[in-house]
Formats: structure tokens, C-alpha cells, sequence
């Protein structure tokens, strides 16, 4: 028995390369690997007659392929001549075309930059949470956060090109395409190009109060034109607190008639509900559009919390009738000592702009995070700061999902096991999630071998 020794060549995961350029996965001892490997010796067999083949075990750490063979070959006077030997094959590890890209980190054919004027990054958290939920980072290459967005880098346009209509199909947003050539062979009439596309979210976000045109108050139904945000999905969900009203804004009404948000976010105060008194009979216009059955419309005086000190309180209509009582804390805007630079609310008469514009009932921030007993994933992503501000914004983000069952079920929520369970609600009657609403995260281990093992269930 002789023995003879060839090299061939894999990458993780049993994929074996078959010259000239494919990739074929291969289990150990198969018949496709065997064919693989008769094929590395295919010019010195076509001078004699295989008659048998089989693999020789070897340990599966070696990175040793043995193959017993045995020829029979014709020599003088019809004689046959039959010799068995081994061929040893010594495995390589090998990276293929594309994986030598991903791991060059700067090489990339196609960028999706996602870019929001705004202060606050809600739609950004929830965007992350669908990306992650429906997959659309596999393909990306590199993930990179900046101040006013993300970059998502790939090394294909038709990955590129597959994001943008993601984005397109759950937030309300624009972009424009634009590419670079970077080189070209005149010979074979062929060009290599650097797409970009500049994907432009809406600017407006949860609790945003905004003012509409008087044009596109009218075609929603003679609405108020000072509208509450309540949502952004793939509409913007916008509400009247003076009528409970509601209308969907996709992007593309946006971009006809654009609107800003009238105040700052770090502008919200703090008010403490004096008196309520909740709306029965509401008379409405002509050509009213729908109203909000899962809100309920209250007449409330409130005292900011900074002037307990004076007799100063405010009247206000409101959508939050069904979660406020006398001596609930509340947070919202103050229109009528706020300096308002808007074109729509400089042209409205000022008994037509409301003095305080409530947002949401407050409660105590530090209780609801011992609490949580559940957590989100996230992309993993080059940062470049991570300063409080963002910190919490994230809690906000994470408030909005207790309180907001529209927005939860389009989110993975996972139990977070080192929080004890308890009950649905809190002392305070802050929303929470309930646990039919949590996945378990799934962790995948991996044996000696680096292949995936049994999944482990926390």
C-alpha cells in the first residue's frame, strides 16, 4: 500500500472550494466530498481503472482527508496488475471572494444613508427594533452610527436598493440615488460604481405637538390645525385634543405640505392636574373626520408644579380624560408663555392656539426601570458617543412601548431574566408589559468543532 498527498481547500462550515471558482458544502465522509476529492487526481487515474474508493477514518480535528483507492491496470501479456494505496489530503482553510471584502471592513459597493432632522431619535429606536425583527441587517457590511442617523454599507446595489424599500414601507420617508464611478475597462466595456442613496425620514416624532396648513387641516376633516403626534408608523398618526379627531399623514401629503414641531422636547413641563371633568356630548362640525375611540376627551385646569407658589392655573382641553384625576402629575407644553416661531401659528388667531397642550401622564422614571422586567436588542453598530441625552431618549423610547400596544406589536420583546415577575401594574398604575406579549431569547453554543450546537433557552 503507497501513499500519496494533495491539499484542498474550505472555509468554515464545510464549504469546500471546486476549482475554478465554486463553493460546495460538503458533509464529512459524503459522496459529494469523495467526488471532490477524486476530482484533485483526476490526471494520474486516467491511466489506470478505478475500481474502488472510500474514506480512511481520521480524527475531524486533524484536518486530514484519507482515501483508500484501488486501481487495476493492464500490463503484458493480459496480465492485470491491481495495487490498493491512500491518498492523504490535507485540508487548508480558505476565504472565499466576498468574505475577504466583508473582512477588508472599508470595501463597499452601495451606502443607505437614513438621516432625521430632528432632536429626538424615537423613530431611529423604533426603525431598529423592525430592522432587527424582519432581518434587513444580514447583509449589510458595516453599520455606523452618527449624530443625525445611520449608514448601513453593503457590497451589492440590489441590497442597497432592497433597504430603501424597507424603509420606504415602514416609515414615512424620501431619498434620492446618486453614484460615483470609480473605475472602468474600456477593453471589455465595463464600469465599477460607489451607489449612495440618501434616505430622509420625516421630522416629526412621537409627542410632537405640530401645525398644520389650513389647506391640509381642511382636506383631514376641518380639524384643528394644532394636532398632537402620536405615533409614526408608516403614517404619521396625529390627534386633536380638543376633539379627539384623528388623521393618518403618509409621506408623501407630508412632503406636499410640510410641518414643523412647535416645540422643543427639553420644553416639556410639568403640571399637576387641579380639576377634571370629562367631555359627553361633543358637537361636531360638517365633514368631521374620525374620532379616537381609545381615547376620551376632558375638560382639565392645571398648575405647573415650578409655580405652586401662586394662584396661576391653566385651562386646557385634552385627549388624556381616561388617565388623568385631580392631583395626577402631567407633562406637557406651555404654548402661552413659549416664543412660537411657526409660519401656520403666526397666522391663526391667538384664541384659536390653546395655552397648554398636554402630552402624557408622568410617573416616577426610576421605579419603572427597577421594574422592567423585559429588554430590546440592538444592531451592533460603530458609535460615535453615547452621551446621557441619548441614554434618555432610549427610556423614553422604551416608555412609549409600555404605553402604546400599536407600537409594541410590531416590536421583539424579550424577558429579561434577572428581573423578578411580578404584577401587570405598579403601585401607580404605570403601563406595563405583560409577559403573553415577551419572547425568551434564544442563544445559539457552539461545540468544539464551531459548528452550531443545540439551541439553550434562557
Amino acid at each position: 500500500m503507497e501513499y500519496m498527498t494533495e491539499s484542498i481547500n474550505r472555509t468554515p462550515g464545510h464549504i469546500y472550494f471546486q476549482p475554478p471558482g465554486t463553493w460546495i458544502q460538503c458533509a464529512l465522509e459524503s459522496r459529494e466530498l469523495l467526488a471532490l476529492c477524486l476530482k484533485k487526481i483526476k490526471a494520474p487515474l486516467s491511466k489506470v481503472r478505478l475500481v474502488d474508493a472510500s474514506f480512511v477514518w481520521t480524527e475531524p480535528h486533524s484536518k486530514r482527508l484519507k482515501v483508500k483507492l484501488t486501481i487495476q491496470k493492464e500490463v503484458m501479456n493480459g496480465a492485470i496488475l491491481q495495487q490498493v494505496f491512500v491518498v492523504d489530503y490535507v485540508v487548508q482553510s480558505q476565504m472565499c471572494g466576498d468574505c475577504h471584502r466583508v473582512e477588508a471592513k472599508d470595501f463597499w459597493k452601495a451606502v443607505v444613508q437614513v438621516r432625521q432632522k430632528t432632536v429626538h431619535k424615537k423613530t431611529f429606536y423604533y426603525l431598529e427594533q423592525l430592522i432587527l425583527k424582519y432581518g434587513m441587517h444580514q447583509n449589510t457590511l458595516r453599520i455606523k452610527e452618527i449624530h443625525d442617523g445611520l449608514d448601513f454599507y453593503y457590497s451589492s446595489k440590489q441590497h442597497a436598493q432592497k433597504m430603501v424599500e424597507f424603509l420606504q414601507c415602514t416609515v414615512p420617508t424620501r431619498y434620492k440615488a446618486s453614484q460615483r464611478l470609480i473605475s472602468q475597462d474600456i477593453h471589455s466595456n465595463t464600469y465599477n460604481y460607489k451607489s449612495t442613496f440618501s434616505v430622509e425620514i420625516v421630522p416629526i416624532c412621537k409627542d410632537n405637538v405640530v401645525c398644520l396648513s389650513p389647506k391640509l387641516a381642511q382636506s383631514l376633516g376641518n380639524m384643528n390645525q394644532i394636532c398632537v403626534c402620536i405615533r409614526v408608523t408608516s403614517v404619521i398618526h396625529l390627534i386633536d385634543p380638543n376633539t379627539l379627531q384623528v388623521a393618518d399623514i403618509d409621506g408623501n401629503t407630508f412632503w406636499t405640505h410640510p410641518f414643523n414641531s412647535l416645540c422643543h422636547p427639553k420644553q416639556l413641563e410639568e403640571f399637576i392636574v387641579m380639576e377634571c371633568s370629562i367631555v359627553r356630548d361633543l358637537k361636531r362640525s360638517a365633514g368631521a373626520g374620525m374620532i379616537s375611540k381609545k381615547h376620551t376627551l376632558g375638560e382639565v385646569w392645571v398648575q405647573k408644579t415650578s409655580e405652586m407658589n401662586t394662584d396661576k392655573q391653566y385651562f386646557c382641553r385634552t385627549h388624556l380624560g381616561h388617565l388623568l384625576n385631580p392631583g395626577d402629575l402631567v407633562l406637557g407644553f406651555d404654548l402661552a408663555n413659549c416664543n412660537l416661531n411657526d409660519e401656520h401659528v403666526n397666522k391663526m388667531k391667538s384664541d384659536r392656539i390653546p395655552d397648554v397642550v398636554l402630552i402624557k401622564k408622568n410617573y416616577d422614571r426610576t421605579k419603572r426601570q427597577r421594574r422592567r422586567n423585559w429588554k430590546l436588542k440592538e444592531l451592533a453598530r460603530d458609535r460615535e458617543n453615547m452621551d446621557t441625552d441619548n441614554e434618555r431618549q432610549y427610556q423614553d423610547f422604551l416608555e412609549d412601548l409600555e404605553e402604546d400596544e400599536a407600537i409594541r406589536k410590531n416590536v421583539n420583546i424579550y424577558r429579561d431574566p434577572t428581573i423578578p415577575v411580578e404584577s401587570d401594574t405598579d403601585d401607580e398604575g404605570a403601563p406595563r408589559i405583560s409577559l403573553a406579549e415577551m419572547l425568551e431569547d434564544l442563544h445559539i453554543s457552539q461545540d468544539a468543532t464551531g459548528e452550531e450546537g443545540e439551541l439553550m433557552m434562557t
